[in-house]
């Protein structure tokens, strides 16, 4: 399986917190705002880059800037729990939305809005959900982005099951994948094990 997974300290003790079913709302925002910061890190290690002289305060040296408006796309609603890491990393980044429910009988996933920028070609393009459990959510939204121009698209979550990562590297194999975890399986319902249970639920307390 094709899967970046975080092998960092601070990322085992922010998911271990996130885990903990005894962690409540007001605690499980920051530590999933933390977790998503050195996600975010990963994810962009590949951003274009610009070469430019500048002066320090001793002599002249060359520095690099990132030299492209990057474009992140929450899929809602647990999406939006990661959103902020990477608009404070990135200022500039364009924000696309895409909102899929997921039946819980069936597990399959139905879009009921998508708004993406415009001119998504050749732009980093990173989608975002902390759960990658089938793969359906995650797919469907790449196949919007797709269809809407974009080429380099990286998928971040927080906890990643087999069954989705199989799911993308086989319909996506051009999407990189980041998680700070890949769990075990799927249970008979569907949802991550050992996982954290539902992401939105716990993030919003409902």
């Amino acid at each position: 399986m094709r899967i970046t997974v975080l092998d960092h300290p601070l990322a085992a003790h922010y998911l271990t917190t996130l885990r903990d079913r005894n962690t409540e709302p007001a605690i499980f925002r920051p530590i999933a705002h933390k977790l998503t910061t050195l996600l975010a890190i990963e994810a962009t290690r590949n951003l274009r880059v610009e070469h430019q002289s500048i002066q320090t305060p001793m002599e002249s040296t060359v520095g690099a800037l990132i030299s492209e408006c990057a474009v992140a796309v929450p899929i809602l609603r647990a999406g939006l729990g990661m959103l902020e890491a990477f608009v404070e990393l990135l200022p500039d980044v364009s924000v696309g939305y895409v909102g899929l429910e997921r039946n819980h009988e069936t597990a399959i996933a139905s879009a009921y809005y998508s708004k993406l920028p415009p001119d998504l070609g050749g732009r980093a393009t990173f989608v975002l959900d902390p759960m990658l459990a089938t793969g359906g959510s995650a797919a469907n939204a790449i196949d919007k982005l797709k269809d809407a121009g974009a080429d380099r698209i990286v998928m971040v979550c927080i906890v990643a099951a087999p069954e989705g990562v199989t799911l993308l590297n086989d319909l996506h194999p051009d999407v990189r994948i980041i998680s700070a975890a890949l769990d075990r399986q799927l249970n008979p319902v569907k949802y991550i094990m050992p996982g954290l249970g539902d992401f939105g639920d716990r993030l919003y307390g409902t």
